[in-house]
C-alpha cells in the first residue's frame, strides 16, 4: 500500500495491490516544494505515515499540537479566529525515509510537523494554499484514515 501525493496536480491516491482504492483532491504550500526547516514548503521524496491521530473524535475536532482543543470547527469560530491554520478532524503525522533529504537535521519532515490533515470545508482544494502540510477535506480525510496505518508509505513529489 502506498499513497502517492502530486504536488503538480494537487491530487493524491492510495494504491493497494496495484489498484487506486482512494482518490482525493488535496491543497499544499502556498510557499512550493521544499525540505528546510521553517520554510513553510511541502517536502518532497519517500515518507511513512509515523502516527494516526484523531481515530475517536468527532468530524471537525480542532486540533493544536495534535491535541484535540475541545473546539468543534464552525464557521463562527473561524470568524473568530481569521488568521489560524486550522488542524481539523484527523491528522496523519509524516515522518521522511531519506537520510539528509527530509530526515534528520534541518530537513526533517518530521520534526517540522508535517501532516495529511483535515481543514474548513470553505477553503478550496486543487491549489497550493497551506502552510507546508497536505490539506484534504475532512470527509477524505475520514475515509483515509481509516484505509491507511502507522508505517504507510508516502511518496510526495511535483
Amino acid at each position: 500500500m502506498m499513497l502517492d501525493i502530486s504536488i503538480s496536480e494537487q491530487y493524491c491516491c492510495l494504491i493497494y495491490d496495484s489498484k487506486v482504492v482512494f482518490e482525493a483532491s488535496i491543497s499544499t504550500a502556498l510557499n512550493g516544494l521544499g525540505q528546510q526547516k521553517n520554510s513553510g514548503c511541502t517536502p518532497t521524496g519517500m515518507h511513512q505515515v509515523r502516527a494516526c491521530i484523531g481515530a475517536d473524535q468527532t468530524e471537525n475536532t480542532v486540533f493544536l499540537g495534535r491535541r484535540p482543543t475541545g473546539e468543534i470547527y464552525s464557521e463562527a469560530l473561524g470568524k473568530q479566529f481569521p488568521d489560524r491554520d486550522w488542524i481539523l478532524t484527523r491528522i496523519l503525522w509524516l515522518s521522511g525515509l531519506e537520510l539528509g533529504v527530509n530526515r534528520l537535521a534541518n530537513v526533517d519532515t518530521m520534526q517540522r510537523y508535517i501532516y495529511i490533515h483535515g481543514c474548513p470545508d470553505n477553503l478550496p482544494m486543487g491549489m497550493p494554499l497551506s502552510h507546508g502540510c497536505i490539506r484534504m477535506r475532512n470527509k477524505d480525510i475520514l475515509a483515509l484514515f481509516d484505509l491507511v496505518k502507522s508505517g504507510t508509505k508516502v511518496w510526495i513529489h511535483e
